[in-house]
């Protein structure tokens, strides 16, 4: 492959252009695995186990950014060899045995290869960030080749994607140095938060058996 620092800086968006389109499709294919999945659960068991999914795929600037903050000559190689979310999935669930079913169905799937996991929720960030962290590699079918892509899928509760979008906005604001009084407050919101999964989850399953008794 060509190295993209040997062209011209519009050549290289333009390269890189056409790779994230492959990369665009594999969101494309693991976006409909995700829905399929809601639909035909909800379906069999009158609860869907996802609440909202979204999804992106970084900007050919960005990736090179970042490729040049790890120290890799910016190519085509090295965005498939060391970035790893470059595509990227979001799947709110409602409850926390939710993030864990969707993830053993996605897993099961003959076409899904679950490449790495990181859990956060069972070992939290040390700033309270909760949420289960999968790369997965899936096929994408093109017109003369089959292309193996990684997807990074972010799994989490209602409660952690609120607290992680608000502690972001928050957070951004001290531009990664906030005091630590500023970041105990956080942890002690990420606390809470789990709390009130844990409580939900807890009336959810009440609610489960009461429907279900006679």
């Amino acid at each position: 492959m060509t190295v993209l620092d040997d062209q011209p800086h519009t050549a290289i968006l333009q390269d890189l252009g056409r790779e994230l389109m492959v990369y665009k499709f594999a969101v494309d294919e693991l976006m409909t695995k995700l829905r399929i999945l809601s639909e035909e659960f909800d379906f069999a068991h009158q609860h869907d186990p996802i609440e909202h999914i979204t999804s992106r795929v970084k900007q050919p600037k960005a990736i090179m950014g970042k490729l040049r903050r790890k120290g890799f000559e910016p190519s085509i190689e090295a965005v498939r060899e060391h970035i790893e979310d470059v595509a990227g999935i979001r799947v709110v669930c409602p409850f926390m045995p939710d993030v864990y079913m969707v993830a053993g169905m996605l897993g099961r799937q003959d076409d899904v290869e679950i490449v790495k996991t990181k859990d956060y929720i069972a070992a939290p960030k040390p700033n309270g960030y909760r949420s289960l962290h999968l790369i997965v590699r899936i096929p994408v079918f093109l017109s003369d080749r089959v292309e193996k892509v990684k997807v990074e899928i972010q799994m989490r509760t209602i409660a952690m994607d609120f607290w992680a979008a608000v502690e972001h906005k928050l957070f951004y604001k001290y531009e990664g140095e906030a005091p630590e009084d500023f970041a105990a407050e956080l942890r002690a919101a990420a606390a809470t938060a789990a709390d009130l999964d844990t409580r939900m989850t807890a009336l959810h399953r009440q609610a489960q058996i009461s429907s279900s008794a006679p």
